[in-house]
């Protein structure tokens, strides 16, 4: 199984292929120096396998070494912040 995750600012998301197909991806706009995150989706024929919370990482990751502030509007999103503290820097308290 070969999994890859790559930014497509084209398309304002973050995509994993497994396979070399898509299978998951996490949707971000910027509105200044936030980055929302709207929406996550995993394809139906690859759900079950934890690669929504791998594409939403992978996010999160990038954007905790940018130093921007997520809104995380999507609530998986924001269950992958509150699971791991390393995240939770990145959202101000009242946004959540």
């Amino acid at each position: 199984m070969d999994i890859a995750i790559h930014r497509n600012d084209t398309n304002g998301r973050y995509e994993l292929h497994l396979d070399g197909q898509l299978a998951s991806y996490a949707d971000f706009h910027r509105e200044g120096s936030t980055v929302v995150m709207p929406h996550t989706v995993t394809l139906p024929a690859y759900r079950g396998q934890g690669l929504a919370a791998q594409v939403v990482r992978a996010a999160l990751d990038d954007f905790l070494e940018e130093h921007v502030q997520v809104v995380p509007s999507c609530w998986f999103v924001a269950e992958v912040i509150e699971a791991h503290e390393a995240y939770r820097s990145l959202v101000e308290p009242d946004s959540e």
